[in-house]
């Protein structure tokens, strides 16, 4: 399944090194332009700068062909770009935590899953161990 990313969950899933899973999971996941250019951000942890300058084969950067629906313009630019190329690309799902671009995809008919839906599929196909995943600065 193709799937398209929002910042949020490949921001979290390098940060806890659980980014791998979702190779596991999909067979292509995308990442639009803004989403790319919002984990190289200066402020974004250094690990999530280091992924995205040299990202895996599975995960594709693509810029949408069509302009954002003007309905869009209340989300953030990388909610944007991923909703549209949900639907150019006929996504099987977009990934995300944010609620605005969650809801939008909802009422778009896309699927969504975050973060926790991510690593709770990854769990119940024994991908990983929820117990044994290393948060850092937690004790």
């Amino acid at each position: 399944m193709l799937v398209v990313a929002d910042t949020t969950p490949i921001n979290y899933l390098v940060l806890i090194a659980q980014i791998d899973i979702l190779a596991s999971l999909y067979e292509e996941v995308v990442v639009p332009s803004a989403v790319a250019e919002e984990l190289r951000h200066p402020k974004a942890p250094p690990v999530v700068r280091a992924w995205i300058a040299a990202p895996p084969l599975w995960c594709t950067i693509r810029q949408p062909q069509a302009q954002p629906d003007p309905a869009l313009m209340h989300l953030g630019a990388g909610e944007r770009e991923a909703l549209v190329l949900a639907e150019e690309l006929r996504a099987g799902a977009f990934l995300t935590d944010d609620l605005e671009g969650r809801e939008e995809a909802m009422h778009r008919g896309i699927e969504v899953t975050g973060t926790l839906g991510i690593l709770e599929r990854a769990a119940q196909r024994a991908l990983l161990d929820l117990l044994r995943i290393p948060v850092e600065g937690c004790h």
